[in-house]
């Protein structure tokens, strides 16, 4: 525990005042509960939490009221026991200020908590049990990044974690929480990271990292150590590491450079190199969800600043307005310069005073006009290489602030701009006061949207190369089947050829009548069916005069009928009358034919016999049975000029016929280039097939 360890420097840095007494002057406290909690759903790193209860529901304190929606996405539960009054878009703290969908509930002053389980030895419980646990009560990164805890304590099979790192390193000016919290709660820091230590298999080495300038915690967490090694021998392997005090040291790959002297690469976490790193207030959140059941809803939060009465540390719930907790500390709006959540190196001007407090708010500063002034306007570069000096990453930000202007993102991306911590240390040494850190997260930011639009056009394009392989694949097995059936259909010509060929012309002549007769007598249609087909028709008519003739009824209401609709009407009733009467006439030709009778030749032996009734035949069965005597005897003629004609003779019919569908093929296609038809390429299609065919047929024998 009193070991001394190594510690090792970071590059650039500086030395702003620190400003950290006055939170310190008190002891840690706490507000009355608000009017009402404003929970937003997105209090974390990646995709917000999805609502769980309705307006209307009752609620307690620690109960779900938006659940994880993905991997990297926490719960978020409710802050105090109250009634949900709304769900709806609210201010949240964000640079922009924009708004996002939160739960509002107005308290009941009640804070009744809903059942806890708690676990009495984390021991006995399954890693994955304790990840869950972690998990369910909504724990992230409170530190600032707000990156879900369970998701941090799961590294990769292939990355073996042999060193744990709790950062309390708080090197924010006016910032005080962590230092506060590791005063006041140091036995659950020490069970908390004995916890974590358990989930990660027990790394070699515990530290707790601690900037010099925090004596009275560093001493608190020494004895909270010393207290637990006499019950659990693990906790002798905790050491707490004091390191000269320097601004950005407290992040996570600058402490983890100090504590063990590795470097983490470009582009890789810290699990790369065998190292997890974890806030010491993360580290308490998650030993009270395993411990006692216990989701987060409230934090440690640093309110100080000149324009307050009172500064000092309280726990506050999520979801309070932080309007509301400057009223409590006696805030003056007339003194402040504006308010900032987080400190002055790396928070933000709040737009909105009505933000609530969520999980990575760990300041709210109130500064006077002299205490932060507003910044001055920016100046001209100069190139005194300042910046460079200053910044912990070795990055160039005089180059990065050029190209930043100009939108090279290429160029940013090849400087290894998203390696910047946005730590603000090279605006703080810039003598022409130029907002550097501004201009890096608007690039981040372009070169994000860039990328997402370029994964959206990149599927687009997936699709449309799909869509087209698929036509073309669908048209290639249409046109496999047309082969198909057209190779069939030469085959049989060929055979029908070779028959004609072989045999007599009688009897081409017999086959072709007979099938010609059997066609024809297949389409003769019998009286009954004619009748009934007949009187369909008629009723069918009758059904169309009927919906003519009912009254029009106007489409809008108020509408009057006009008088193109009246006469559009009446042509619509004189259209179906006159089917109507047609139809009719049809009908009644039938059933006078139907009515004739057809007188008979007497018998042989000259016995008169009662004449049958013959049912006569319909007059379109007669045009059927005409033209199929039409079609018998010309396929007469034809079989017997195909009889007599030699294999000469047939192939240069053959021929000719195909010049003059080419010929017209070909005046189809001028006139669909002179007319930019968008069907054109079916044309010029067809000209080069029958192009091939008549090629085909001129080279080959019979």
């Amino acid at each position: 525990m009193t070991s001394l360890i190594r510690v090792w420097d970071i590059p650039g840095g500086i030395h702003p005042p620190e400003n950290k007494n006055q939170s310190l002057q008190l002891p840690l406290g706490e507000i009355p509960l608000p009017p009402l909690l404003v929970i937003p759903l997105n209090q974390h790193m990646g995709t917000p939490a999805q609502p769980v209860v309705q307006v209307g529901d009752t609620v307690l304190a620690g109960q779900l009221i938006g659940a994880a929606d993905g991997t990297f996405s926490a719960n978020t539960h409710a802050s105090t026991s109250g009634t949900v009054i709304a769900i709806e878009d609210r201010a949240i703290p964000h640079p922009s200020g924009i708004a996002a969908q939160s739960i509002v509930i107005q308290p009941d002053g009640l804070h009744a908590w809903i059942e806890k389980k708690e676990c009495a030895d984390f021991r006995a419980l399954d890693r994955l049990e304790l990840l869950d646990k972690i998990r369910a009560a909504g724990v992230a990164g409170l530190g600032g990044a707000g990156f879900p805890t369970a998701v941090k304590l799961a590294p990769k099979s292939t990355q073996v974690i042999d060193t744990l790192i709790l950062n309390g390193a708080e090197c924010e000016p006016y910032i005080t929480a962590d230092d506060m919290l590791m005063q006041v709660r140091a036995h659950e820091l020490i069970a908390g990271t004995l916890l974590l230590s358990h989930i990660l298999h027990h790394p070699d080495h515990l530290l707790i990292g601690v900037e010099d300038n925090k004596p009275n915690a560093i001493a608190a967490l020494k004895m909270a150590i010393a207290a637990a090694a006499v019950m659990d021998p693990e906790a002798k392997k905790i050491r707490v590491v004091s390191f000269p005090t320097k601004y950005p040291s407290g992040g996570a790959k600058q402490i983890i450079q100090i504590l063990t002297g590795r470097e983490t690469p470009s582009g890789h976490h810290s699990a790369d190199i065998g190292v997890i790193c974890v806030n010491v207030a993360t580290a308490v959140a998650a030993w009270r969800a395993v411990r006692y059941g216990e989701p987060l809803v409230s934090r440690v939060t640093t309110v100080v600043g000149d324009a307050l009465q009172t500064r000092r540390n309280i726990d506050v719930l999520f979801g309070t307005p932080i309007s509301y907790v400057l009223e409590q500390h006696g805030f003056d709006a007339t003194r402040a310069s504006r308010v900032v959540m987080g400190g002055p190196m790396m928070g933000f001007t709040l737009l909105d005073l009505d933000a609530p407090v969520i999980k990575t708010t760990n300041c709210i500063l109130a500064p006077g006009t002299q205490e932060l002034p507003p910044p001055s306007p920016a100046q001209a570069c100069i190139r005194c290489g300042m910046c460079a000096e200053a910044c912990p990453v070795s990055l160039l930000p005089q180059q990065l602030f050029w190209y930043a202007q100009a939108e090279d993102f290429d160029r940013l991306e090849a400087h290894n701009l998203f390696d910047c911590i946005e730590c603000g240390a090279c605006s703080y040494v810039c003598p022409s006061t130029i907002p550097l850190v501004q201009y890096y997260r608007a690039a981040k930011g372009s070169i994000r949207q860039n990328e997402i639009e370029k994964e959206k056009a990149d599927r687009s394009r997936q699709r449309f190369e799909f869509r087209q392989t698929r036509i073309a694949k669908e048209e290639a097995e249409k046109e496999a089947k047309r082969v198909l059936r057209q190779k069939a259909a030469e085959e049989a010509k060929k055979k029908l050829a070779e028959k004609t060929m072989n045999e007599p012309a009688s009897a081409v002549s017999t086959d072709v009548v007979s099938a010609a007769v059997a066609k024809a007598s297949s389409v003769q249609v019998s009286a009954d069916e004619q009748k009934a087909k007949l009187e369909r028709i008629l009723s069918a008519a009758k059904s169309t005069l009927d919906y003519a003739q009912k009254p029009l009824v106007p489409n809008e209401a108020r509408k009057p009928i006009t008088e193109d609709q009246l006469e559009k009407q009446k042509a619509r009733i004189k259209q179906a009358e006159l089917k109507v009467a047609d139809a009719e006439k049809k009908l009644a030709d039938f059933i006078a034919t139907q009515s004739a009778s057809v007188a008979i030749e007497p018998t042989p032996d000259s016995t008169p016999v009662a004449p049958p009734v013959v049912t006569p035949i319909p007059a379109a069965v007669k045009a059927e049975q005409t033209a199929a005597r039409i079609a018998i005897e010309k396929a007469k003629q034809k079989a017997a000029a195909l009889a007599n004609k030699s294999d000469e003779q047939k192939r240069a019919e053959q021929i000719q016929a195909l010049q003059s569908r080419l010929q017209k093929a070909r005046d189809r296609l001028a006139q669909a280039e002179a007319e930019n038809d968008p069907n054109i390429e079916a044309f010029r299609l067809g000209v080069t097939k029958l192009e091939e065919k008549l090629n085909e047929t001129g080279s080959e024998g019979w």
